[in-house]
């Protein structure tokens, strides 16, 4: 019995190596992106096959990430707890594990969605866990604009899955979570910047500041804003995503003028928890758009 139960903790370890709430986030993008592509049904093998291949991938990146930061996340507060600081995973099974989840996504990806999907996975899978992770991440306060394009590569896949091409509405789609990425994370690293610093990690509220930081959270809430709009300026979208957007824009302009104007980091983790809230009920709103717009035009 007591064998058994060890066994499930272990395989609790794995799942969370995968970290599977920003996995989540991940697929519910690539999600919309699928719907978005198109006004039909969704192939079969475009949907399930196309998932799951971009979870496998995320997974994967997540477990690569784990597996490089050990040393880091051992040092911080927020991940010490994680599987590989605390001993109960290796890293020789944390980089296993990875590698056999890569090889099953591309495997999955090439198979039975597309060549182009299964690259262009590849190559987010990549940018997170190598270029991001290894590299920018440890060289400059830049690092999460720069590495930001891998976590904005999502919607782009779920697009190409269903079509086998890239399009300018799947890149404004990639475009939108690229700006938001900033700011969503900057809030983050206000509130763990102590911990950054103890492990020599350059983020921008350790390198440049407090108040530095927010005002270019600020700054980038306000251009988000900006770009979330064109959706309905180019037709992708009609009035009802519009509405939203706008709703959703002015919310995150209130928790950043309120993070810019505290003391410290008194709302960090409100704006962060925002953040969050804001890019699902964004992608929300394209979703139904979509589709409202779809029986409008059934109906008449």
């Amino acid at each position: 019995m007591l064998e058994v139960m060890q066994n499930r903790y272990h395989w609790r370890e794995y799942f969370e190596l995968c970290k599977p709430k920003v996995v989540a986030l991940i697929l519910f993008t690539a999600l919309v992106g699928m719907f978005l592509s198109t006004e039909g049904l969704i192939p079969f093998n475009a949907w399930f096959w196309g998932i799951t291949g971009i979870g496998l991938a995320a997974s994967a990146g997540a477990a690569l990430n784990h597996w490089v930061d050990e040393e880091i996340d051992a040092r911080m507060e927020r991940t010490n707890k994680r599987p590989l600081p605390q001993g109960s995973i290796s890293s020789r099974q944390a980089v296993s594990f990875a590698l056999l989840l890569a090889s099953l996504s591309m495997i999955i990806l090439v198979a039975f969605v597309n060549v182009l999907t299964a690259v262009l996975t590849f190559a987010s899978m990549v940018g997170y866990a190598v270029i991001y992770t290894m590299f920018l991440k440890r060289t400059t306060p830049q690092n999460i604009v720069l590495g930001g394009a891998a976590g904005a590569a999502p919607p782009v896949l779920g697009w190409t899955a269903v079509t086998g091409e890239l399009h300018s509405e799947a890149l404004l789609l990639f475009l939108i979570i690229f700006i938001w990425t900033p700011p969503h994370f900057w809030a983050l690293a206000i509130k763990r910047r102590d911990d950054y610093a103890k492990a020599e990690i350059p983020m921008l509220p350790v390198t440049h500041g407090i108040a530095f930081t927010k005002l270019h959270i600020l700054l980038y809430t306000l251009l988000l804003v900006v770009i979330t709009i064109m959706p309905f300026l180019i037709m992708m979208s009609g009035v009802f995503y519009l509405a939203g957007a706008l709703a959703l824009g002015m919310g995150f302009v209130y928790y950043s003028i309120k993070l810019y104007r505290c003391e410290g980091d008194e709302f960090a983790m409100k704006t962060f928890g925002y953040s969050i809230f804001y890019l699902s009920a964004l992608f929300g709103f394209l979703l139904v758009d979509h589709y409202a717009r779809i029986a409008i035009r059934a109906f008449f």
